[in-house]
């Protein structure tokens, strides 16, 4: 089979040459060139998909052309008409928990009672999850373009951020709602607020300020519970407790992107320890056989699920790089490779199970999913050609 084939090329010989890798850098510019078919200039945001993961669409095309130079104009073109666009259409989002806390997310009136917008208004709207992932986007834009208009941007967001942290388990400053309605504390929304108050005590001038919160909000998320005796992250709380909820893969992966820039930010050798920690079992736990990762919900994740994944890659990427680790290279390769192999179409879009058979249709989320992987993979493809498998 071909992806043996890959495999065998990538990580199980002693002496393999880069020219014998797959080409990575020439997949992701054709997964970028789809990926872009369903951006929507009038609105800013991605057709086929919704407002949160238009945000990652957003972060991967700046982290490609972190990588890959010749993409930086079709990511800065997105970067300045997103910037003005999107926010006109940051319509009322209702997000509906189901089975295992994975939600849907779709836009329009709200079609049954859920927590609703609150006063939308630029890239601020009800959930505070949903401002971190545009935060982000616009942190990686600014490190792209050295623009300071998408600096200030992320960090006006992140000042409504802080208002979440009025929860029963918060101690005033850290641990944030999930929502504006108020009804569920929960990982991603704390990861996010750790990730960006630590991205932006490396790059504002008032470092300090960012950096307090960002030390204090790890402090929280440690002893929320939400890690578990597996070094594994559950979805939430319930009753300031762990909730048991499903070990999702974006769970995993925000939290190593936040430890490797508050390690940057205040060094200290056990933010790089933990992620290192957390990781390995991520990638223990969530792994086939074959390395791909695979999230439990699939091949069904609707519309929030089939990001996942693409998450944990990207900031799989930022740990290898800050802590290099030879089952992070092979992971980082093993889904490339699969996603590129079994994951793919006619037309170069890529699904939500990464391992295949491809499932139709894919989207923008699925898209932009799989393109974190093989930007990854571009980071470190002069690596992969000779590593070795554990």
């Amino acid at each position: 089979m071909l992806l043996t084939s890959l495999h065998s090329l990538l990580f199980m010989s002693t002496a393999v040459s880069v020219e014998a890798a797959p080409d990575f850098k020439s997949e992701a510019e054709s997964a970028l060139n789809s990926l872009q078919k369903w951006y929507n200039k009038t609105s800013g945001i991605y057709d086929t998909t919704g407002w949160w993961n238009s945000a990652n669409c957003i972060t991967v095309l700046g982290n490609l052309a972190a990588v890959d130079p010749s993409t930086t104009s079709i990511a800065t073109s997105a970067f300045a008409n997103s910037l003005i666009a999107a926010p006109n259409y940051n319509l009322q989002t209702n997000k509906v928990v189901q089975g295992n806390y994975l939600t849907r997310s779709y836009f329009g009136p709200s079609i049954v009672a859920t927590a609703a917008t609150l006063n939308p208004a630029g890239f601020l709207n009800g959930y505070y999850d949903d401002e971190g992932w545009w935060s982000l986007a616009w942190i990686q834009a600014y490190d792209v373009t050295n623009d300071t208009q998408y600096l200030t941007t992320a960090a006006n967001i992140f000042e409504d951020m802080k208002n979440g942290s009025t929860t029963p388990c918060s101690d005033g400053t850290s641990g944030i709602w999930w929502d504006k309605a108020e009804t569920y504390v929960n990982a991603i929304a704390n990861e996010l607020y750790l990730s960006v108050a630590a991205h932006l005590a490396n790059r504002m001038i008032n470092k300090q300020y960012y950096l307090n919160i960002a030390l204090g909000q790890w402090a929280w998320f440690q002893e929320s519970g939400m890690i578990n005796s597996q070094s594994q992250i559950n979805d939430g709380l319930h009753s300031c407790s762990n909730n048991g909820g499903t070990v999702w893969s974006y769970n995993q992966g925000v939290i190593l992107g936040a430890l490797v820039e508050l390690d940057k930010a205040s060094p200290n050798i056990t933010y790089l320890t933990t992620a290192k920690t957390i990781a390995t079992a991520a990638i223990a736990n969530l792994s086939d056989p074959n390395s791909v990762l695979h999230d439990s919900c699939e091949p069904n994740c609707g519309g929030d699920g089939s990001q996942f994944k693409g998450i944990f890659m990207r900031n799989l990427q930022k740990l290898q790089s800050a802590a290099p680790d030879p089952a992070f290279l092979k992971s980082i390769g093993a889904n490339a490779a699969s996603i590129w192999a079994y994951d793919r179409d006619s037309r170069n879009e890529l699904s939500v199970v990464w391992s295949g058979p491809f499932v139709a249709p894919a989207n923008a989320s699925t898209q932009s999913s799989g393109l974190d992987a093989l930007v990854a993979a571009v980071a470190f493809q002069g690596l992969l050609g000779d590593t070795i498998a554990s």
